[in-house]
């Protein structure tokens, strides 16, 4: 044999036996990361959020005078009581309107007198005509019965009737003059009336020149100057605001949720705020408003919707101010021993058994996976609570790409992390 043919053999044999190698050692396992499924003796869902700090009760001071400010007696941080004057309005001209609305009134109320006096005479004159008349009447009735008698010239007799005829007519006409002065007298109330609202609203535009504070509380923001002019607020022009007053007794942060987060809240759940301002420090609280609509989307971007939730500070430090950034976690599920694992690791997958997809996990067993219907519960963070497995199991939890495509069955290279802390 030449050399050349044992060359050829060698190399022969060297590709047999590696091609024998490799199709006894099978195909190659998919490279997956494994966690052992643990027990946490205590396992909380929390919902974070971003929002700032805000007195639980203030309000906007705006005026319902238009005019210059013609004094401005406090300053931002002085602290005011329910009452005090805290601007004044220039009042010349209401406090004009308001004196001719007075002798308005004085005018109107003497016309109002005189009417009355105009009825009282009126009633005078009937109760005279009466008596005219009945007078009138019995001498009509004594003539009448000395002509009947032929004591007396019908002359006389057809005298008394006109008589007693013109009696009962002015009768007739003084209450028909009752009347009118009655009318004449309600009229002058109605006036008197009239103006008497006016002179209410003139001297309540009078009074709101001097602006006071509703409540007591803290000037927390000052936007106007001494001799600034300032507006009333129309349909689509909004008035001028002076400050703001803040009663900083009790301090709450205004959240804003995402709404995937926000239907896992309730009422009086506990809460933690952090301030960038007060590195290191915490503020206990808890929730007492959630919104019950979506805030505005600013701008005509698509945005995800987001809610307003409200959480009361339990004990708030003193230099707290209203418009501090703060974050918080407000604890939603609170749960003692219980399995957990990655969120990502559970998946969809359906089995011959069930063939609409279900939660589960990969389970890993020497080089192979099987995989576990699970029921999973609360999420905390990145792990998620589940029943259906043992602690200890080993289950894959990555990557992703790998989670992805991974079946029931399949041949894997596990690598064993440690479980996070």
């Amino acid at each position: 044999m030449t050399r050349t043919r044992w060359i050829v053999a060698i190399t022969l044999v060297v590709v047999a036996v590696a091609w024998l190698a490799v199709s006894r050692r099978g195909p190659a396992g998919v490279a997956v990361d494994v966690e052992a499924v643990t027990r946490q003796p205590r396992f909380v869902s929390t919902v974070t959020a971003s929002g700032e700090i805000v007195a639980s009760r203030y309000a906007d001071i705006g005026s319902s005078a238009m005019g210059k400010i013609m004094s401005l007696p406090v300053k931002e941080g002085d602290r005011v009581t329910a009452g005090q004057v805290l601007a004044s309005i220039d009042a010349v001209q209401a406090e004009s309107d308001a004196a001719g609305a007075t002798s308005q009134v004085q005018a109107l109320e003497a016309e109002a007198r005189a009417a009355a006096e105009q009825t009282r005479t009126a009633l005078a004159e009937v109760t005279a005509a009466e008596a005219r008349a009945r007078d009138a009447e019995q001498q009509l009735v004594r003539k009448r019965d000395l002509s009947q008698a032929g004591l007396l010239p019908s002359q006389e007799f057809d005298t008394a009737r006109a008589a007693a005829d013109s009696a009962r007519a002015l009768v007739t006409s003084a209450e028909a003059a009752v009347a009118r002065a009655r009318q004449t007298e309600g009229a002058a109330a109605q006036r008197v009336a009239q103006a008497r609202a006016q002179r209410a609203r003139a001297g309540d535009v009078l009074s709101k020149t001097s602006i006071q504070s509703p409540i007591d509380g803290i000037v927390t923001r000052l936007r106007v100057r001494e001799g600034e002019m300032v507006v009333v607020g129309i349909q689509n022009q909004p008035g001028t605001t002076l400050m703001t007053i803040s009663d900083l007794g009790a301090i709450n942060a205004e959240l804003k949720v995402a709404e995937a987060d926000v239907l896992r809240l309730s009422i009086g759940q506990r809460a933690t705020v952090t301030l960038a301002s007060m590195s290191g420090r915490q503020f206990d609280g808890a929730v007492t408003e959630i919104g019950a609509s979506a805030l505005p989307v600013v701008g005509t971007a698509a945005a995800a919707r987001e809610f307003k939730v409200v959480v009361r500070l339990d004990r708030p430090d003193p230099a707290l101010r209203p418009g501090l950034t703060c974050d918080a976690e407000i604890v939603t599920v609170e749960r003692d021993n219980v399995l957990t694992v990655p969120l990502q690791s559970v998946v969809l997958r359906s089995t011959p058994a069930a063939p609409e997809p279900q939660p589960g996990v990969f389970l890993v067993t020497a080089d192979r996976v099987a995989f576990a219907a699970v029921t999973p519960g609360v999420i905390g963070g990145l792990d998620i609570e589940i029943s259906g497995i043992r602690e200890g199991d080993r289950v894959v939890v990555g990557p992703y790409q790998a989670l992805r495509e991974l079946q029931d069955g399949a041949v894997v290279a596990p690598n064993t992390r440690q479980p996070s802390p």
